[in-house]
């Protein structure tokens, strides 16, 4: 189905031509028109079929531009996922001129309130802090409209379901709650029957085990070649960036200094960093 079929404005239609998208995946269209209705949803599908979109355009259609209010905030599961939210809703608003904002733990909180004066209208951040923020009063969510659940599972399997629940109950003004999870355990369908009105349950089925958009290879080399074949293949691709896993944080540092020792720009990352 093509974007032009699903009722995006025009602001709208440019940025996701600008994006470089021409046909909506499936749960861009089937979630974009119950979202643009108004009704509750629960989207099950993996990461990467384009969810960011499938809420992120009706949030931005349904944005009053005479309410000097948060009217949406997305709820993610640690920063990387708010930060990327952030940057693809600010993308697909750029016509629009949407205030998108992100807030996250572990980052400098009085920037965050600083920057906050100059009121969002969606607002993207982790639980943690948006809690805080909350309890500070430095937030408020009076205006909004539509409070999104993103990776739901992983929020339940980080801990994150109370203090969800105690932000929903902040905002319980709001008109529409979307939430979207790759799995859905009881708790995860619990929290819909609790803070959901009659949602339409969208549910995409995983024709593969990864994004369709990734391509998968396997090479089967001894222990000891590893490194090398590993070192061949960088300098065979030449990627401009990529992501090695190590299975152990002494692997990791292990192959961050052979990396180095190498000449490549590498750096290493694991919990004791």
């Amino acid at each position: 189905m093509k974007f032009t079929e699903l009722g995006l404005n025009d602001n709208l239609l440019k940025a996701i031509k600008r994006s470089g998208f021409e046909e909506a995946t499936p749960i861009q269209a089937q979630t974009i028109p119950l979202a643009l209705s108004g009704r509750d949803v629960i989207g099950q599908a993996q990461t990467g079929t384009g969810k960011t979109a499938a809420f992120g355009l009706p949030i931005l259609q349904k944005l009053d531009k005479h309410q000097h209010a948060i009217q949406a905030i997305v709820i993610e599961p640690t920063r990387e996922l708010a930060i990327q939210t952030q940057e693809e809703l600010f993308r697909l608003g750029r016509d629009e001129k949407a205030k998108v904002q992100v807030v996250y733990g572990g980052a400098d909180i009085g920037r965050q309130i600083r920057a906050l004066k100059n009121v969002p209208e969606i607002l993207v951040g982790t639980p943690g802090r948006l809690l805080d923020h909350l309890k500070r009063k430095t937030i408020k969510l009076d205006g909004v409209k539509t409070v999104v659940l993103d990776e739901a599972d992983e929020m339940l399997d980080m801990g994150f379901i109370q203090d969800i629940e105690s932000i929903l109950t902040y905002a319980e003004k709001r008109d529409q709650t979307l939430l979207f999870s790759a799995t859905m355990p009881k708790p995860i369908q619990a929290l819909g029957e609790k803070f959901m009105n009659d949602p339409q349950v969208v549910k995409i089925k995983a024709k593969e085990l990864t994004a369709d958009l990734i391509d998968q290879y396997f090479v089967r080399v001894r222990e000891n070649e590893k490194f090398d074949t590993m070192c061949r293949l960088i300098d065979v691709e030449n990627p401009d960036l990529a992501v090695v896993f190590g299975r152990t944080k002494r692997r990791v540092d292990e192959l961050t200094r052979g990396l180095v020792a190498r000449g490549y720009n590498a750096a290493g990352i694991h919990g004791d960093l």
